[in-house]
């Protein structure tokens, strides 16, 4: 029988005893295994499973001496439904591909499973990422474990759903629009939207592109540490890919280092949010000043991230997707083929006007942080809301022109090119997770983690997760 007191160990622990012999590699996925069968029924975050070649992963690495197994020595990872696994269906939420079985993985889970990562399973996704809403056509909706009435956020959902569940340690996701951000604020989880070149992954479309980038997840600020660590590093087949820095993140995250001055906003000055969300991010925000540390409300003028964001995400999409729309249309859902159509329409002044755009929001946040260390503010604008709710269609009063402007208060940032994490820091009067955004100077990713550790063992509710699924309330 497998032991189940594993999955409420943290990742660093796991990691731990595997090193020391304690366990093994395949009895970390034997407590998967048994742990997916008892709750995803319920959940829906994992629809892909691949345990015969987790195993076969798990065996080959068993035979290596232990101090060459990588920094995860063996621990199972899952994989983001939108990147390529050798062998395993890889769908990307889409018809269009929902028989696609790729020959070859990203560099990014190649570099990953050479760390010591096991690969066991595809976490779910919204049709090509898009919408921040966890569901397709293909396996359907991910519900959020808290309130299974309620949306996982996305696009990285079924990846914060099994973590929040107990079905992972750490997982893999992506960020553009808050891909990482928003299911973490969902979920009472933690994600990262690291600097950008962190990550080396397999380039498609453009070489520089990267409004998106992938990114780890787990329960808390360690484990997260830990998983950067292990996707961090140059490749040469990704020219933009950053080397691993001389000292840990994992290290960075266990310093203590806490910041000097912090700010805080509750709407980036963009966009409207939910009162009580604000009440619960701005009371976690101010439990720096238990350290002795400055807070101010304060941001940088991210007036300009709405009309930037908008054509440089049509743009990406009408590069990535074009094809699609001239041979697959009637199997695209409104929202892609709408985001497509605004991308073929754009004019060449219209795309230099926001990537001039995009210069002067990431100089003025560059300067912004020479003031403070970190700013914080909502990871998500809303609660977690129902979950047949496509997206956010308005919040306190303000409707929003179109599928994606709910989520300024994370586009604003990646367009400013900052790494920045959510972090669970309270829970509304129902009991739903809210997630603190902790911003970071670009390429400030140990800074970023430092300060994270600092509030996180503030607040301490890191150890709300795993929980089991949980029903509406009557």
């Amino acid at each position: 029988m497998a032991d189940q007191g594993l999955i409420r160990e943290t990742a660093c622990t796991v990691v731990d005893k595997l090193k020391a012999g304690e366990v093994t590699p395949l009895d970390c996925l034997d407590a998967l295994e048994t742990r997916i069968s008892a709750v995803d029924d319920k959940v829906n975050a994992l629809p892909t499973l691949c345990f015969d070649r987790a195993r076969d992963h798990a065996k080959a690495l068993m035979q290596k001496p232990a101090g060459e197994r990588g920094l995860l020595a063996g621990l199972p990872v899952p994989i983001k439904d939108l990147t390529d696994v050798a062998g395993v269906l890889t769908t990307q939420g889409s018809p269009i591909f929902k028989d696609r079985i790729p020959e070859r993985s990203d560099l990014m889970v190649e570099h990953l499973e050479s760390n010591g990562g096991v690969i066991y399973a595809k976490s779910n996704t919204p049709e090509f990422g898009a919408g921040a809403n966890t569901f397709n056509e293909v396996f359907g909706a991910t519900l959020n474990p808290w309130d299974t009435s309620r949306s996982a956020a996305g696009s990285s959902g079924g990846a914060a759903v099994a973590l929040a569940t107990g079905m992972a340690w750490l997982a893999h996701g992506s960020d553009m629009g808050g891909s990482l951000r928003n299911p973490a604020s969902f979920c009472g989880i933690v994600g990262l939207r690291p600097s950008f070149g962190r990550v080396a992954h397999t380039p498609a479309v453009a070489v520089d592109r990267n409004l998106g980038v992938q990114g780890p997840m787990a329960r808390n600020v360690e484990d997260l540490a830990l998983l950067l660590d292990a996707m961090s590093g140059e490749h040469a087949a990704d020219p933009i890919s950053l080397p691993s820095p001389a000292t840990s993140f994992l290290a960075a995250a266990r310093s203590g280092k806490k910041p000097v001055r912090v700010a805080y906003s509750p709407d980036l000055g963009i966009t409207p949010v939910d009162p009580e969300v604000i009440a619960v991010t701005r009371k976690a925000a101010q439990r720096f000043a238990e350290l002795g540390v400055i807070v101010e409300e304060a941001h940088p003028d991210f007036s300009e991230a709405h009309e930037c964001f908008h054509v440089l995400r049509a743009l990406d999409f009408a590069m990535s997707k074009q094809e699609l729309l001239r041979t697959k249309r009637e199997q695209l859902k409104p929202e892609v083929i709408w985001n497509i159509e605004e991308g073929l329409k754009l004019s060449v002044a219209q795309i230099a006007r926001a990537e001039a755009q995009r210069v002067a929001i990431t100089a003025r946040a560059v300067k912004f942080f020479e003031t403070y260390d970190l700013l914080l503010a909502p990871a998500t604008i809303v609660p977690p809301f129902p979950v047949e709710n496509r997206y956010v269609a308005e919040c306190a009063g303000h409707k929003f022109d179109n599928y994606v402007q709910w989520l300024g208060i994370v586009y604003a940032i990646t367009l400013a090119c900052c790494p920045a994490l959510s972090l669970p820091c309270g829970f509304t009067a129902s009991g739903l997770p809210v997630g603190l955004q902790v911003i970071a100077a670009p390429r400030a990713d140990a800074k970023l983690l430092a300060g994270a550790k600092v509030l996180e063992d503030i607040l301490g509710i890191a150890s709300s997760t795993p929980i089991d699924p949980r029903a509406p309330k009557s």
